[in-house]
């Protein structure tokens, strides 16, 4: 917003613009205190004044596609556009690569390269790199290959502070307080800029005067006479406690009715702990008590299958492959419910990190034990490997799937094709089925789906994935479903079962 957060623009900005000290300037601070939206000032601030900004962030609920070797691949392309001397060290670079190993890949792509550039090149002219939601790498990081992914980006990450050659370019990075970011980044190799919240939040300072004018201006937009919206005002600013989500949230839930859900909040102030998280979650907890307070028993899984399926999917789901979950008429009243907590558009996707980290956390448990299978990953692991394996052996997986003529092929906007041709859900699925399924106990139906793609369908999905652009993954897919742990416990027991039938 602007005229908000001035002093703390500044002060990242003088750090950026000085030739001295540290390369790393690390923006930390509690989720919803507006980490993005600073990183997004600064880079704009800084592409105003002339300089050359390389920026890239992280997103959890896209985590297969925004990894740490497409970071510092966007960031070599965008360095060889500004500096094209570099164009034959990033091709004989890319000709070396034998494997996924990202420390390598950083090597050839990024240090190497930078390291032919000249010494004395204006430090004003360098590039300004900016990572935001660094703490977001590697998704939930509730398998391992997130969690090597997110250890490979800080890895690298900590090489940009050591190396000569790249200690000249500025490294802007955002994240919350993690232990192992500071283990990475200690103030001896870094910088640190600190964005209170909690306690650390006084009356009369700036952040309460940014939330301040932020709230008075949202509740003066809903037409509230001046004097509600000073007595609001008084009782919402202390317990954003910096954070800018709570104020956006709270913004938007009051939107409805203003001075009935006003009272609400008021109503709520038993749940307040010393826990700065706290007033966030009972926040949270009130949005959801508010809309969902009379669920009917099967609105109550419609609801955990699909906001289950929201937190545990690999990519963010549209309605219409939510609506194939089982239970699950109508996203409607999910949609109205949620409104304050989750973006518009076709795809159903939490406004803040925040939200889902509340979803999976001990106070959702407690202040919603009706909802708490949201949290039941074995269920929504299920659901999901059920829902892949369903839609690729049903006839929407088939060959030639895009009506491709081969003699024509040379002329195909493959692109366009593959929209058309390839619905959302058999995308998904192609990519992701694996995934899924290793999460689950051996089961003869699951088997005897794996059975009939493998039987049926193999080349239908491997046509699928090369129409994708994916075909370089399917080994590893298959790969993954040979080492499924109830793989050959399944397979003996659908033998035994087959001999006893047929002996019966």
């Amino acid at each position: 917003m602007a005229g908000t957060r001035q002093i703390i623009l500044q002060e990242i900005e003088s750090k950026v613009k000085s030739a001295d000290g540290h390369n790393v300037i690390w923006i930390k601070g509690s989720p919803g205190v507006g980490k993005s939206a600073l990183a997004a000032s600064i880079s704009t601030r800084l592409e105003d004044q002339g300089r050359h900004v390389i920026s890239f962030r992280f997103d959890r609920t896209r985590s297969t596609e925004i990894t740490t070797e497409a970071l510092w691949r966007i960031i070599a392309s965008d360095l060889v556009c500004q500096y094209p001397s570099l164009h034959q060290h990033l091709v004989e670079g890319n000709r070396k690569l034998r494997s996924s190993d990202i420390d390598h890949l950083f090597k050839l792509l990024i240090e190497t390269p930078l390291s032919t550039l000249d010494d004395d090149m204006p430090y004003e002219e360098l590039p300004v790199i900016v990572i935001d939601a660094l703490d977001e790498c590697g998704g939930l990081r509730h398998n391992s290959s997130g969690m090597d992914d997110y250890e490979g980006l800080l890895r690298t990450l900590k090489r940009w502070a050591l190396v000569d050659c790249l200690r000249k370019f500025k490294l802007i990075i955002t994240s919350r307080p993690e232990d192992q970011i500071a283990q990475t980044f200690p103030e001896s190799i870094s910088i640190h800029v600190n964005i209170p919240s909690g306690n650390d939040v006084k009356f009369g300072d700036s952040a309460s005067k940014d939330i301040q004018a932020f709230l008075m201006s949202c509740l003066s937009a809903m037409g509230m006479d001046e004097a509600w919206v000073s007595e609001a005002c008084g009782y919402l600013v202390p317990r954003a406690a910096g954070m800018f989500i709570w104020a956006t949230t709270v913004a938007k839930f009051l939107k409805k009715n203003p001075k009935q859900r006003f009272d609400i909040l008021k109503t709520r102030e038993h749940e307040r702990g010393a826990d700065r998280f706290e007033e966030l979650y009972s926040l949270y907890s009130t949005v959801i008590r508010t809309s969902f307070h009379d669920l009917e028993e099967e609105e109550i899984q419609a609801f955990a299958s699909v906001i289950g399926a929201t937190i545990f999917a690999k990519q963010p789901l549209d309605d219409t492959r939510l609506m194939k979950l089982p239970g699950v008429d109508t996203l409607k009243f999910i949609r109205d419910g949620l409104v304050s907590v989750i973006d518009s558009g076709p795809i159903l996707r939490f406004h803040h990190r925040s939200f889902e980290d509340f979803l999976l956390s001990d106070s959702f448990r407690r202040y919603l034990p009706k909802l708490s299978d949201v949290q039941n990953r074995t269920l929504h692991e299920r659901q999901l490997a059920v829902l892949c394996l369903n839609s690729m052996v049903s006839s929407e997986l088939h060959f030639n799937i895009c009506n491709l003529e081969s003699s024509n092929i040379k002329n195909v906007d493959i692109p366009a094709t593959v929209k058309s041709a390839i619905s959302p859900l058999i995308s998904y699925s192609s990519q992701f089925w694996a995934d899924h399924l290793v999460q689950n106990q051996c089961e003869e139906s699951l088997m005897n789906a794996v059975k009939f793609v493998m039987h049926e369908k193999l080349l239908f999905w491997i046509e699928a994935m090369s129409i994708l652009g994916k075909a370089h993954e399917v080994s590893a897919i298959l790969k993954k479903v040979l080492e499924w742990p109830g793989l050959v416990v399944c397979l003996e027991f659908i033998s035994y079962t087959t001999t006893l039938r047929l002996a019966g």
